[in-house]
């Protein structure tokens, strides 16, 4: 239940609607706006007469949510969220990008990306330092040793960092060293861990599921919200389908259709969702015209000699000619990179 107060409500009268809807069993999250401040009631209770917060003085008008996600949905926040991070704003005009390399593998390597991502134009370094991976022979990365590198080389360049938490466990080691928490995909419905992400203070990069629908996607939004850390950003990565030419099929319309449903940002994650560098940068710039709000992106000097996703990694060159190109495309569509 969404409740929309009246634009000269006082502190006083919201505290006694808020105490009035948690008396009546729900638990409230509020959400201030340009325009109004608005309640969003949570709890299931279908038969609940919404008349009863009607009549509470303050409140403007009472509707009931639809859509299983509450937090997330546009019903709750008709505004877009703005995630800021020191002068960087993840929601709003500019199209933020996000490179760096699949995994941390050295000093040198993750410095020298890092210069480059910083001479492009892009606001956020990326690189893995845990790496869950299909075979447990493969490379597991570098932990924090490869953290500590990528915070280096981050701050060198004023760059933001974003990297991936797998465990519960990792969480508190991560956020000495990170601007955001990424969820992997394999991660999305890894309810535990969304419970405790959703404690912490910093923002939040949800990957979708391989297999996951978008409803379900937000549902795991849902999680994080509900623990109360608003600043979530919802990255489409790819799902898996029958189809064999690439590595996922990429959802370019779950951009829109985000946009419609929810006031949270959106990325896109082209790399992931193609697997291969000559499809790429087709993607990025049809998900910059489709309206994404941030783009992550993986390079890699010797994507041959790589130590994991090799594949789909961007030589420099690649990337720079890639930036050059969704310049244009934003601007085309009234914003910025």
């Amino acid at each position: 239940m969404v409740v929309v107060l009246e634009k000269n409500v006082s502190e006083q009268q919201i505290e006694s609607i808020i105490k009035h809807l948690e008396d009546f069993g729900f638990d409230v999250h509020k959400s201030t706006g340009i325009e109004s401040i608005v309640l969003g009631a949570i709890g299931v209770k279908p038969d609940f007469d919404i008349r009863n917060v009607q009549i509470l003085e303050g409140v403007r008008e009472v509707h009931r949510i639809t859509e299983p996600y509450k937090l997330a949905s546009r019903t709750f926040r008709k505004e877009n969220t703005v995630i800021q991070i020191k002068d960087v704003k993840i929601g709003g005009q500019e199209i933020v990008v996000m490179a760096g390399p699949c995994s941390i593998e050295s000093e040198s390597q993750i410095f020298q990306l890092a210069e480059i991502v910083a001479k492009s134009g892009a606001k956020i370094l990326r690189g893995g330092a845990f790496k869950p991976r299909t075979s447990p022979y493969s490379f597991q990365g570098l932990g924090e040793e490869g953290l500590k590198m990528m915070r280096r080389a981050a701050d060198e360049h004023n760059l933001l960092v974003i990297t991936e938490v797998m465990q519960i466990e990792q969480i508190d080691l991560i956020e000495k060293y990170t601007d955001i928490f990424q969820i992997g995909a394999r991660n999305m419905q890894n309810y535990p861990l969304l419970n405790e992400i959703g404690k912490t203070s910093k923002p939040v990069m949800l990957k979708r599921g391989l297999a996951a629908t978008i409803e379900e996607w937000m549902m795991s939004a849902e999680y994080i919200l509900s623990k109360g850390n608003k600043e979530i950003m919802l990255c489409e990565r790819g799902i898996r389908t029958f189809e064999t030419y690439t590595r996922n099929t990429f959802d370019l319309s779950a951009i829109p259709v985000v946009h419609k449903r929810s006031h949270l940002p959106v990325v896109a994650d082209p790399s992931h969702a193609t697997g291969y560098r000559d499809q790429v940068v087709p993607m990025a710039r049809a998900a910059v015209a489709a309206g994404t709000d941030a783009l992550m992106v993986e390079i890699h000097q010797d994507p041959e000699k790589a130590l994991s996703d090799g594949p789909q990694a961007l030589l420099p060159e690649q990337y720079i000619t890639m930036m050059s190109e969704i310049k244009t495309i934003a601007a085309a569509i009234g914003r910025s990179i």
